[in-house]
């Protein structure tokens, strides 16, 4: 997992790098409205009894703050517009990951696909295809299991399910999480906890109705499969429908 995983903590660092943008955009921002308070402050100190030349070095201090005031806001629009680019131009493309393993993997009988919200018996302890619920869920890390009708629908999608263990080190949830955030067409991945993981496998991957079991976490054989499988489903819905999943 080593080479990928510099690569997450370079992709997070990036991020880090882009939220200091974010931070000091509000900082400048804050900043520019005292500026303004204060030249505001300093213009109404003029005084009717005072001289000329008084009111005249008022004015040219309240003018010197007003246009560092605006200086300041210019500052924190770029501040905000960099923070905005950069998040723009963040993506995660499951091209980028490692996919250069020969994978072992299961094609596995087809159950069908009909939608229903009846009560659901699986042929699969783990299923990759068969009846399921009419609503898929979102892409991401999930800590609790949210049950095989969603996740079944999910599969129809092309979406890859990474199953974990409920014991998994921090370590793994955490590259986990990372590895939720690619996509691929209107596809994602999910990892979700399973109490179904058979002895001696570490994770279980799963797309339609294809099972990868790994008895330890590999980061070629996981990208492997992703790149293989994601977007693979008998249903293909374009990524402006889908958004990140649980909108069918």
């Amino acid at each position: 997992m080593d080479m990928t995983h510099m690569d997450h903590m370079q992709m997070e660092q990036q991020t880090g790098t882009s939220y200091l943008w974010l931070i000091l955009g509000a900082a400048l921002l804050l900043l520019s409205a005292a500026a303004y308070v204060w030249a505001s402050r300093t213009r109404g100190s003029i005084l009717s009894h005072m001289k000329k030349k008084e009111r005249a070095l008022i004015q040219k201090k309240s003018r010197a703050i007003h246009t560092a005031a605006h200086i300041v806001i210019a500052l924190s629009i770029t501040a905000f517009g960099i923070f905005s680019l950069q998040r723009a131009d963040k993506t995660y493309n499951t091209a980028d990951l490692d996919s250069s393993a020969a994978i072992n993997v299961t094609s596995d009988k087809y159950y069908g696909a009909n939608h229903t919200e009846e009560p659901i018996h699986y042929e699969m302890t783990i299923p990759t295809s068969g009846p399921h619920n009419p609503h898929d869920i979102q892409f991401g890390f999930y800590t609790d299991f949210p049950g095989y009708p969603y996740l079944v629908h999910n599969m129809e999608h092309g979406d890859i399910i990474i199953y974990y263990r409920e014991n998994a080190g921090e370590e793994l949830k955490e590259h986990l999480k990372y590895l939720t955030k690619f996509r691929k067409a209107g596809s994602g991945i999910l990892a979700v906890p399973n109490k179904d993981i058979p002895d001696g496998s570490e994770v279980v991957m799963t797309a339609w109705t294809k099972t990868m079991k790994l008895d330890k976490f590999d980061d070629a054989k996981v990208g492997t499969f992703i790149n293989r499988y994601i977007n693979q489903g008998p249903e293909k819905i374009p990524p402006s429908v889908r958004q990140g999943g649980g909108t069918m």
